[in-house]
């Protein structure tokens, strides 16, 4: 059984570490490694090499971090599959879904080439009388990402390139669970030339985590996760004095109006709900049927849930695989559970779904719950599995309404042929990302990525301009040039 192992200054280590956890294969249930789990001062060594880098990354020209991007991205489209293959062993989703997530992650480091035009600063000739001011970004220094399992190869890259390509060193700790992709980005980043420890990686747990918040050479910190979590990395991190980007949980609508194209609808919702086994932030967890669409759409939906093929991910005919632990099943179908004994209307039941030959895997069938209502756990919890639940809307103005009071606002979708509803819509409900016939609205690159209310603490999104203007501060400077001597004014100065 193989040992994972961290990445420090450009090379495999095991440092402090004595604790480790199993890595599973969801699909036979069976463990297949076991990753290091960081001590503090395995942290510590990430950071004194990460630091010691910075002291002469960040004051690399920008041709060099961008020629090391431009590399960076042809290696991860070489080995495209070769993460792929990584991400759906230890992950569980299927190879497919897996090659989407690394084309969506190389997405920012193509942005990250081009960094230099996010990087001008501004420029006022003659302010004042032979004076000019100007402004320009610089690099903080030592930064951190705390990332999820569910996009091992995404979230993540929704951080690093971007910070070290504004001249930022990282070091990044992965989800335990699936931890194996972080270090063969490691190793894709030293081929592409990066120096040793501008990109560091640490494996482990809560006291890595809190090793990272509490640390004084971390000048700021970048978190994909739950919203309790989020809560208590922003608090804990912001108090140490540190940048901070906390992204939460989600509970995503997808709003189906009658004058929508139901079967295209129940098409999109479906893929939406049940890819990677939804256990995305931006899948579509409730459905909200709006007047004489409900009947017609979850019988819909009904026929499309009962069609998912679900089966290892490995399998090229799986459309779903398993979730990422059974402990997550199991928190799955309680959900599930808790729903029907409080009233919903099990459309279709994925609980106890066995797939043969993967007897001891974690699945969990693709499930729809109908008339679904605010009050239910099945409901107000993010359930992060294979769940739709419908919930019904007499008029479009009870669907945003239903929205709204959602504390979530990561995404949400309509369905329309209406543009004055879709224009409605997209003003009115307060959530940041919106889709428009559009289930999974996960912007560009070019874009940032970033909900409101519970799904995002503090005002910081990911990649694109904002995730620019976080790992980098601006310098403002006023110049004058004199021709000659003159002799120094006590008053304010003013323009003149």
């Amino acid at each position: 059984m193989t040992t994972i192992e961290h990445r420090i200054g450009g090379a495999p280590a095991r440092g402090a570490s004595t604790r480790t956890a199993p890595v599973y294969d969801p699909a036979t249930g069976e463990a297949t490694g076991r990753v290091l789990l960081a001590e503090p001062s395995d942290v510590d060594a990430a950071v004194a090499a990460a630091a010691k880098a910075f002291a002469s990354w960040g004051d690399s020209s920008l041709s060099r971090r961008t020629k090391v991007m431009f590399r960076l991205r042809e290696l991860l489209v070489r080995h495209e599959d070769d993460l792929a293959r990584l991400v759906s062993a230890e992950h569980g989703k299927t190879v497919e879904d897996a090659r989407g997530e690394v084309v969506r992650g190389r997405e920012v480091v193509e942005y990250a080439c081009g960094i230099a035009t996010e990087l001008k600063g501004a420029y006022s000739d003659q302010v004042s009388g032979g004076v000019d001011v100007f402004s320009f970004r610089q690099p903080l220094g030592v930064c951190a990402g705390i990332t999820p399992f569910n996009f091992p190869v995404m979230v993540p890259m929704w951080m690093h390139p971007v910070a070290i390509a504004t001249g930022n060193t990282f070091v990044l700790k992965p989800s335990e669970r699936d931890p194996s992709a972080s270090n063969l980005v490691a190793e894709l980043y030293a081929a592409a030339g990066l120096p040793d420890g501008v990109f560091n990686v640490v494996h482990g747990d809560k006291a890595a985590v809190d090793a990272i918040l509490d640390h004084p050479g971390i000048a700021a910190v970048s978190f994909v996760g739950s919203t309790p979590i989020a809560k208590y990395v922003h608090g804990r991190a912001t108090a140490a004095g540190k940048r901070v980007q906390a992204l939460g949980g989600a509970k995503n609508h997808a709003v189906v109006l009658p004058d929508a194209d139901l079967d295209a609808a129940a098409d999109h919702l479906t893929a939406a709900a049940f890819g990677s086994a939804g256990q995305r932030c931006m899948a579509v967890s409730v459905g909200v049927a709006v007047g004489a669409a409900g009947d017609a759409l979850v019988d819909l939906l009904k026929r499309r849930a009962e069609a998912v093929k679900v089966g290892p991910g490995a399998d090229p005919a799986s459309e779903m695989g398993p979730v990422v632990t059974a402990a997550a099943r199991d928190r799955i179908t309680g959900l599930v559970a808790a729903g029907v004994d409080q009233g919903a209307v099990p459309v279709v039941d994925g609980r106890g779904l066995t797939v043969p030959g993967h007897e001891g895997g974690f699945f969990v069938g693709p499930t729809v719950l109908d008339r679904v209502t605010p009050d239910m756990d099945a409901y107000r919890e993010e359930v992060f599995g294979p769940v739709l639940a419908v919930a019904r809307a007499a008029t479009v103005d009870e669907a945003i309404a239903l929205v709204n009071a959602s504390p979530y606002g990561n995404g949400t979708a309509i369905f329309t042929s209406s543009g004055a509803a879709a224009r409605r819509f997209q003003r009115e409900v307060q959530v940041g990302m919106i889709g428009v016939n559009v289930p999974v609205p996960v912007p560009m690159s070019y874009y940032s990525f970033g909900g409101w209310k519970d799904s995002l603490i503090g005002d910081s999104p990911v990649h694109g301009p904002d995730g620019v203007r976080f790992y980098t501060r601006a310098k403002t400077v006023t110049a004058r040039w004199p021709e000659a001597r003159r002799d120094a004014d006590f008053n304010f100065p003013t323009s003149s």
